[in-house]
C-alpha cells in the first residue's frame, strides 16, 4: 500500500524476537488459536513437553489476545516474576503476535492483501522490538493524514473503551476538538448504531474497529463493504493501522501501567511532527 513504508515496518516486526525463538513460537501459536486466525510465521519447533513457565505464558498470551482487561493482578504478578527485566520485551512480542494477524485479516477482508507478509522471513534476533514498535511503527502511523482528525479520534476512543485503557480514555486529541469533536459526540460512540450525531462513515469505521478487536476471523462482508463505500483505499489502510497503533495500549493495560495523568476529567494532547504524543503540562 502506497509508499509510506509501513508494510516494510510490519515485516520487520514479524521478524523480531522476544529473545527466545521457542517462546516466540508458543506465543504465536497461542494468539493464532485464541483469535481463530493463522498465526505469524514460526521461528522454531515446540517440544512435546511443556513447562510451568510455558503454561503461564500461554495463559497470559491467550488472555491478552481475547480480552486484555481480564488480566488480573495475580496473572500479571506471576508474569513479571518469571520474566523480570525482559517482561516488557516479551509483552511486545505478544502484542505483535496478537495484532499483526488482525491487520492481515482486516486487509484481506477489504481487498488490500497482506501487507508485510513474506514467504520467507529474515529472522532478526538482535533488534529491539520495543523500539521498532513504539518508536518506529506507531509514530509512522500517527503521521498519516488521509483520515480526518475527528474520525481518527472516534476510532481511537472506541479502542480505548474496548481495551479499558484508563489513560487513553482520559485523553482528547486537540486537532479533533478543533475540527468539531466534542464530548457530546464522543459519548455517542458507546451506542454508535443508534447515534444521531455520528455519520454513516463513522459508523462504518466503528463496525470495522469492533470486528478487528473482537472477531478478526469473521469480518462480515457488509462490514468490509461499509468501509470501502465510505473511505478510499489509502484511508482504509490508515484506518486499519490506526486500530493497531491504538491497540498498543494493550501493552500498558496488561502490565497495569495505564493510569491516567489527570485525577479527573480529560487531558488535551496533540501529535507532534515526529508522530509522538505531546501532553499538556500538569501542575
Amino acid at each position: 500500500m502506497g509508499d509510506d513504508g509501513l508494510a516494510e515496518r510490519i515485516a520487520g516486526l514479524v521478524a523480531m524476537s522476544s529473545g527466545d525463538s521457542r517462546r516466540d513460537t508458543l506465543i504465536r501459536l497461542t494468539c493464532g488459536r485464541a483469535l481463530s486466525v493463522p498465526p505469524l510465521p514460526l521461528p522454531a519447533d515446540l517440544l512435546d513437553e511443556s513447562t510451568e513457565e510455558d503454561r503461564m505464558l500461554a495463559a497470559f498470551a491467550e488472555q491478552f489476545a481475547v480480552d486484555v482487561s481480564g488480566i488480573g493482578d495475580n496473572q500479571r504478578g506471576r508474569f513479571l516474576e518469571v520474566f523480570g527485566n525482559n517482561a516488557f520485551r516479551v509483552v511486545v512480542a505478544v502484542f505483535i503476535a496478537d495484532f499483526v494477524p488482525r491487520v492481515w485479516a482486516g486487509c484481506e477482508a477489504v481487498g488490500l492483501g497482506r501487507p508485510g507478509s513474506c514467504d520467507e522471513v529474515a529472522w532478526d534476533d538482535s533488534s529491539d522490538p520495543i523500539g521498532a514498535l513504539l518508536n518506529g511503527f506507531a509514530p509512522a502511523v500517527a503521521r498519516l493524514r488521509e483520515l480526518d482528525p475527528v474520525t481518527t479520534e472516534i476510532v481511537r476512543l472506541r479502542g480505548a473503551t474496548q481495551h479499558n485503557c484508563r489513560l487513553c480514555k482520559s485523553l482528547r486529541d486537540g486537532d479533533a476538538l478543533d475540527a468539531g469533536g466534542s464530548e457530546d459526540l464522543y459519548t455517542q460512540i458507546e451506542r454508535y448504531e443508534s447515534a444521531e450525531g455520528l455519520s454513516e462513515a463513522h459508523k462504518a469505521a466503528l463496525r470495522y474497529v469492533d470486528a478487528l478487536i473482537w472477531s478478526p476471523s469473521a469480518i462480515a462482508p457488509e462490514v468490509a463493504d461499509g468501509v470501502r463505500k465510505h473511505f478510499s483505499r489509502k484511508q482504509v489502510w490508515e484506518l486499519t493501522l490506526d486500530v493497531m497503533r491504538n491497540a498498543c495500549n494493550k501493552i500498558a493495560v496488561s502490565l497495569g501501567a495505564d493510569a491516567p495523568r489527570v485525577a479527573s476529567g480529560t487531558e488535551r494532547y496533540s501529535i507532534g511532527e515526529d508522530g509522538q504524543p505531546v501532553y499538556a503540562d500538569i501542575a
